[in-house]
């Protein structure tokens, strides 16, 4: 097993973790209330992880200026996928290729995941996605252009809302 790094920091939105290996990254937290909320968020990984904030310097640059309205540009990441499956893999991919400031629907996501019958699993897989933000799956929403998942609650939602309003994009705020 490959060592895990991990970093806590806060952003204008909150806190937010990064967690990777040596092939990657792992995992990355929405912004959260606190740095407590991150490292659940992170999983059990973190327990066995080391603190590193050196080796998230650039991407935390990256993220801390998305925050701020910057176009920042997070497709260079290399991610650590391991254990994901197949579809997964492919969806999270296909959902780093829609633009900031652009929308895809789930149904589009299946499309280009190999599955086109498949806009709930789409659906499903933004929902398990280990990596928000890197894998911006806020850029993905219903059919009829509302917003849908992304956590549970209003609360979750409004994030997806104030996330695709930071980046231009114009989209409803149904459920």
């Amino acid at each position: 097993m490959s060592e895990r790094l991990y970093h806590i920091f806060e952003t204008q939105f909150g806190w937010m973790g990064l967690l990777s290996s040596d092939n990657g990254l792992l995992r990355s937290t929405l912004p959260e209330d606190s740095e407590e909320l991150c490292i659940s968020h992170l999983g059990l990984e973190t327990n066995e992880a080391v603190l590193a904030p050196g080796r998230f310097a650039d991407l935390c640059e990256r993220l801390l200026s998305y925050f701020d309205g910057a176009d920042a540009d997070f497709g260079d990441i290399a991610l650590d996928l391991e254990g994901a499956p197949n579809f997964h893999r492919k969806a999270w991919q296909a959902c780093r290729t829609i633009p900031r400031g652009e929308t895809r629907t789930y149904k589009w996501l299946a499309e280009m995941a190999g599955s086109p019958n498949a806009p709930r699993a789409a659906g499903q897989t933004m929902a398990r996605n280990r990596l928000p933000i890197i894998v911006p799956c806020h850029r993905v929403i219903g059919s009829d252009g509302s917003l849908r998942g992304f956590g549970s609650g209003d609360t979750r939602i409004d994030l997806k809302f104030r996330l695709l309003e930071l980046e231009g994009a114009k989209q409803r705020r149904l459920i």
